[in-house]
């Protein structure tokens, strides 16, 4: 996607969609909430039902599932009102304000219940931190930031959102493009439910083996405004392609079981691109702020070499340096701009370099904002933001750097002994 990352709020909330996995971090609700099941008028609903059995009829075709089966399972979804106003931009007059950001969610309960969390699953975390090369703080905190560990998952019927989304999006610039992005994620859901039901697919115009029961409460479980499910808030084509079964029962569920939301987390992280033991971000030295202004381009995209960056002043030599916590001299970087206004409302940036973890972490959800706050709300449980070089490889490195030293020290000549005098 073309546009600022790190701060474009107006478009964060439908942006979310073209990551794998979607934040709530606008709902304050508990998952035991009703679930709400509004309607429009019946000019609206009449113009939803007919786009919604339009794609039913398309889904069953190409995947040979009972249109039936479908129509039954989808016979009162209603549009929702407020779905369409969540998803609307700020007013233009909305500041992006990091500070207030970070304070959200890096704050006492979250940590506090990020802590116990870990606690009560230390064992699987190391488990899949060992498998995924992703640190344990940093699922953690994920986990934590998107629903504070199953208390915020949404409270909307999943059906619903991703209907109305598809076919009533707000009129604004991408209202065609974001259509249909929720109606890929609708078809995704729907596959979904019919194979948690108990179907087959393709189904070959059959409903052996499905419980119609199981496939409805799939259709209806909750889901925040953009359709994201359970603790790490996966969107439909997510959990298809990047959720596992941690805990071996046989099926995934992210609402209910935290080993399958950590291993899916880890195993998302991990298919996208996370590089085990390497740094998330790195700070800019403060006598180089006008230099990193100038390449803070918002682009999500690793443009500078690290060695660049020592060049400039932005960095210091110890962070192009793998035994000092640092990475590879050639490894890249992008500057990152977090705007907020100060106590007189004028506009600040703080920048730091975000290395290739950084970018994994803006993957599962498109915002600096967020991929700052997992890092520093995982570095508030104790994650040690530097390179963590095998033994292995540190010994060898270490060997050769003093066999090359030996060898560059000139060779001593014996020392020639006067013979004693008598």
């Amino acid at each position: 996607m073309n546009f600022r990352f790190s701060y474009l709020a107006s478009t964060l909330l439908v942006a979310l969609l073209l990551s794998a996995c979607s934040s709530t971090h606008v709902q304050q609700v508990s998952p035991t909430e009703t679930i709400v099941n509004q309607s429009e008028d019946d000019a609206t609903e009449a113009r939803f039902s007919q786009n919604l059995n339009q794609l039913i009829a398309q889904i069953a075709q190409t995947q040979g599932i009972p249109q039936a089966s479908l129509e039954s399972g989808f016979s009162d979804a209603k549009t929702i009102p407020s779905i369409r106003k969540l998803v609307l931009p700020p007013s233009g007059n909305f500041k992006k304000n990091w500070v207030a950001y970070r304070k959200r969610f890096i704050e006492p309960v979250r940590l506090k219940a990020g802590k116990a969390f870990w606690e009560q699953n230390q064992a699987f975390l190391s488990k899949v931190e060992q498998e995924s090369g992703v640190p344990a703080e940093v699922i953690v905190s994920i986990i934590g930031i998107e629903t504070i560990y199953g208390r915020q998952t949404g409270n909307f019927r999943v059906k619903d959102v991703l209907s109305t989304l598809a076919f009533s999006y707000p009129d604004t610039p991408n209202k065609e493009s974001r259509e249909q992005l929720f109606k890929d994620q609708l078809q995704e859901l729907i596959l979904m439910c019919w194979t948690e039901g108990g179907g087959s697919l393709p189904a070959n115009n059959s409903n052996q083996g499905l419980s119609p029961s199981r496939f409805n409460s799939c259709l209806n479980q909750n889901s925040s405004y953009a359709g994201a499910i359970g603790l790490p808030q996966f969107m439909p084509g997510s959990i298809r392609n990047f959720a596992v079964d941690g805990d071996g029962d046989g099926r995934i569920d992210l609402k209910q079981s935290p080993k399958d939301a950590i291993a899916s987390v880890g195993n998302f992280m991990k298919k996208h691109g996370w590089q085990p033991g390497m740094p998330i971000y790195f700070p800019v030295q403060e006598a180089a702020i006008s230099e990193a202004r100038v390449l803070a381009d918002g682009e999500p995209q690793l443009k500078y070499t690290i060695q660049e960056l020592i060049t400039k002043g932005i960095l210091i030599n110890e962070q192009g340096d793998l035994q000092s916590g640092g990475v590879e001299p050639q490894s890249k970087a992008l500057i990152v701009d977090l705007s907020y206004p100060d106590k007189d409302d004028n506009d600040q940036v703080r920048y730091v370099v975000g290395l290739n973890n950084f970018l994994t972490i803006v993957q599962y959800n498109r915002s600096y904002f967020y991929a700052q706050s997992i890092a520093e709300f995982a570095e508030a449980l104790g994650y040690k933001n530097q390179s963590v070089v095998p033994a292995s490889i540190s010994k060898a490195k270490s060997e050769t750097k003093a066999s090359e030293s030996a060898k560059s020290k000139p060779k001593k000549t014996a020392n020639k002994k006067k013979p004693r005098q008598t």
